[in-house]
C-alpha cells in the first residue's frame, strides 16, 4: 500500500490541549465521524488518546462532562514512526483491535493519523436489526387513530424511515419489523425493502407481545448478536458504535442509558433523628434511564416464551438474575422518546 495515502480529514480538528475538558473531547470524537481525540502539550507532542469508548466508560464511573479530560485519556496508546506503511498500520490495528494508529515523528509530535475505515474497504454488517413497530401510540392520540405510531410523520418523512435509514448508514443491511396495530401500512410502506437496498421481514403479532414478547417470532438460526430498536425513538447515536462496544465488553446483553436529570421544586431537609444536618435548595436528580436501544446475544431467545406478552426491562431482569453478562452503553448523543404529543412537537424542532 502506498503510505503517502492517509486519512482524508483534517486532523487539527482533532486535537485538544491537556487544559480540555471531557465535554470538548466529545466534539472532537464526534468531528467527522473520526471517533478519537487526540490530546497534545504545548510542544505538541502527543500525550494521550481518547475514543468513543473511553467516553462512555467514564461516564459510568460518574465523571462530570466539565472534568479534565486527562481523567479519560489513554497514555499508554500505540503508534507509529512517519516511516510506517499502511500494511504495517492495519496489522498493528487488527492485532489490537484498534481502529486507529498515530503518527509521530522522533520528537513524538503528532504529524497524521491512521484510520482503519482509510485502510479497509467497509463491509456491510451481517448482524440483524429488529425494530419494534407494533405500538398503537394511545398517548398519541388523535394523531394514531388510523395511523400506526411509527408511522406518524417528522419533517414529511414516517419516523420509522428514518430510524431505518440511520441505521443503513451504520452498516445494517437485514432488518425485522415487529408489527401488530395497523400492521398493513407499514408492510405496503416498506415492502421487502428493496427500495433502501436492505432485506426487511415481518414478526406479525396477532396481539400485543410487548417490547420483547415479538422477539420469539424470530427464526432459530440467527447466529451473530442482534441489535433491537423501539419505533419510537429519535437518536443520533451510531448504532454501528453500539455494537462495536457490546463486542468490546464481551457482552450477552447491553442495554442503552440516558442520564435523565430530574429537579426536586422544594428544598430537601436532612434530618437524623430529630436533628436537621443538612440543606439542600432544589436539587437535581440524574438518573439512568432506559434508552429502548439493545443488542442481545441469540441466547437471550432462550429466555423470551414462545407468543406471550413481554416487555424489554422483563427480560432484562431475568438475564441479569441468571447471571448473563449485562452491561450499560450511556448515550451522550441527542436522544428522544417519541411516547408523548409534548416530545412528538420537540421531535419536529430537534430535526
Amino acid at each position: 500500500m502506498d503510505k503517502k495515502k492517509l486519512l482524508h480529514i483534517d486532523i487539527t480538528k482533532l486535537i485538544l490541549p491537556l487544559k480540555a475538558s471531557i465535554r470538548d473531547a466529545i466534539a472532537k470524537i464526534d468531528y467527522g465521524h473520526a471517533q478519537i481525540a487526540l490530546i497534545v502539550n504545548d510542544f505538541h507532542c502527543l500525550v494521550g488518546t481518547v475514543t468513543d469508548g473511553d467516553i462512555r466508560r467514564a461516564l459510568l464511573r460518574g465523571e462530570n462532562m466539565d472534568a479534565s479530560v486527562e481523567r479519560v485519556m489513554q497514555n499508554n496508546y500505540l503508534s507509529l514512526p512517519e516511516s510506517a506503511t499502511q500494511t504495517q498500520a492495519l496489522y498493528m490495528m487488527q492485532q489490537n483491535n484498534l481502529r486507529h494508529i498515530p503518527i509521530i515523528n522522533s520528537k513524538r509530535q503528532l504529524t497524521n493519523l491512521f484510520m482503519l475505515e482509510e485502510l479497509v474497504r467497509p463491509t456491510e454488517l451481517t448482524n440483524t436489526v429488529v425494530i419494534m413497530a407494533g405500538g398503537e401510540g394511545k398517548r398519541l392520540r388523535p394523531y394514531t387513530d388510523n395511523c400506526p405510531k411509527p408511522m406518524l410523520h417528522l419533517r414529511g418523512k414516517p419516523m420509522l424511515e428514518i430510524i431505518l435509514e440511520r441505521c443503513i448508514n451504520a452498516g445494517f443491511k437485514n432488518f425485522y419489523f415487529a408489527v401488530n396495530y395497523l400492521k398493513n401500512q407499514i408492510i405496503d410502506y416498506f415492502g421487502d425493502g428493496r427500495n433502501w437496498k436492505v432485506k426487511i421481514n415481518y414478526l406479525s403479532e396477532d396481539r400485543p407481545l410487548g417490547t420483547a414478547g415479538g422477539l420469539s417470532l424470530l427464526p432459530p438460526q440467527l447466529s451473530e448478536p442482534f441489535l433491537v430498536l423501539n419505533g419510537d425513538v429519535m437518536t443520533d447515536i451510531d448504532y454501528g458504535e453500539v455494537l462495536r462496544y457490546h463486542y468490546e465488553s464481551k457482552s450477552d446483553a447491553t442495554l442503552c442509558v440516558y442520564e435523565y436529570k430530574t429537579q426536586i421544586p422544594y428544598g430537601i431537609v436532612r434530618i437524623k433523628k430529630e436533628r436537621v444536618f443538612a440543606m439542600e435548595e432544589k436539587p437535581i436528580l440524574n438518573h439512568n434511564v432506559n434508552a429502548g436501544i439493545y443488542l442481545l446475544d441469540p441466547k437471550l431467545l432462550n429466555e423470551v416464551p414462545k407468543n406471550q406478552f413481554l416487555d424489554m426491562p422483563e427480560l432484562f431482569k431475568k438475564a441479569i438474575n441468571l447471571r448473563y453478562n449485562v452491561n450499560a452503553f450511556p448515550i451522550h448523543e441527542h436522544w428522544l422518546d417519541i411516547g408523548s404529543l409534548e416530545n412528538l412537537k420537540q421531535s419536529q424542532g430537534d430535526l
